[in-house]
């Protein structure tokens, strides 16, 4: 693993989080930091969603079930206002689907995986979202 970068300015030091990693494990215990970029993917995933759905909040609280301000809150990326539970039964709802893989944490890429995609109705398959 490389070592954390420090750079000077006319602040003092601040720290610089290398590229491909997460700045969670900077700030959170290892077991948090996995957690919470989970949490931030799939919160990603349902405000491209939400970007790309031409609806309005109203509309979409109907299709996942939430009230117009949980809509808001997906779009505003308050992510600690949603368990890692709810932010999967949202992406269902919503015609995403979530996939994850797990790596040992020993190995130098992140220790959990998460994609999240779109259904596609044409293929009945999994599709990245753009």
């Amino acid at each position: 693993m490389k070592a954390k970068t420090r750079k000077h300015d006319e602040h003092g030091v601040r720290h610089v989080t290398p590229a491909g990693r997460s700045v969670f494990q900077d700030l959170f215990p290892a077991e948090e930091a996995a957690e919470l970029e989970i949490r931030s993917t799939l919160l990603s995933g349902l405000g491209k969603w939400l970007a790309n759905a031409r609806m309005t909040q109203t509309e979409a609280a109907k299709v996942l079930n939430v009230t117009q301000a949980r809509v808001s809150d997906i779009k505003r990326g308050k992510i600690n206002q949603f368990s890692l539970d709810l932010l999967v039964r949202l992406a269902a709802r919503a015609g995403l689907r979530p996939k994850m893989s797990i790596t040992r944490s020993g190995d130098r890429r992140a220790a959990a995986h998460v994609r999240v995609g779109r259904i596609s109705r044409r293929w009945r398959g999994y599709a990245p979202l753009q």
